[in-house]
């Protein structure tokens, strides 16, 4: 009896895998990460020694009724008025952070925006145009990639905004 091949699956997080598949420039990278921690991107940027203005947080809000995805500097916070406004919204309020698992498909303080289980707008936050290369979560705590903000906005649909604040 002939046995069924189990197809192979591409090494890697999700996140990975869609940069991959892209054929996206990245640089991947791992620290151990510390669940004692108070910050999962302060500890990113200290881990790696990049400037917490180039590493950026993602956060699921909730923008009138529909998940959305905000990504700002580990540095600074969300406006979640910004970001509404910049999805035409009304207002907006962080997402309970088990919905968010759910529906990303990864754990908080592992959330990417990028290879997520379902596709949810997104808003990048304009402050990392300045920057030739930015860092988010490559889809598990203590991994990280590095890539252009201009391949992240294109491979996740995203809308530039300026949605952070000190």
């Amino acid at each position: 009896m002939a046995r069924k091949q189990r197809k192979q699956q591409p090494a890697g997080t999700p996140a990975t895998v869609a940069l991959t598949a892209a054929g996206v420039a990245y640089t991947v990278h791992s620290y151990d990460h510390d669940p004692s921690h108070p910050s999962y991107g302060e500890e990113a940027a200290e881990a790696m020694g990049v400037s917490p203005d180039r590493v950026f947080k993602t956060l699921v809000a909730d923008v009138d009724g529909t998940l959305t995805v905000a990504v700002v500097p580990v540095a600074g916070r969300l406006d979640l008025k910004a970001l509404a406004s910049a999805v035409g919204g009304k207002r907006a309020a962080m997402a309970d952070p088990a919905l968010a698992e759910r529906t990303t498909g990864y754990v908080r303080g592992g959330i990417s925006p990028l290879g997520q289980r379902k596709r949810l707008p997104t808003v990048l936050d304009a402050s990392a145009c300045a920057h030739a290369t930015v860092c988010v979560s490559a889809g598990r705590r203590g991994l990280e990639v590095e890539l252009a903000p201009d391949d992240l906005t294109e491979l996740t649909g995203a809308v530039v905004a300026p949605i952070g604040r000190a």
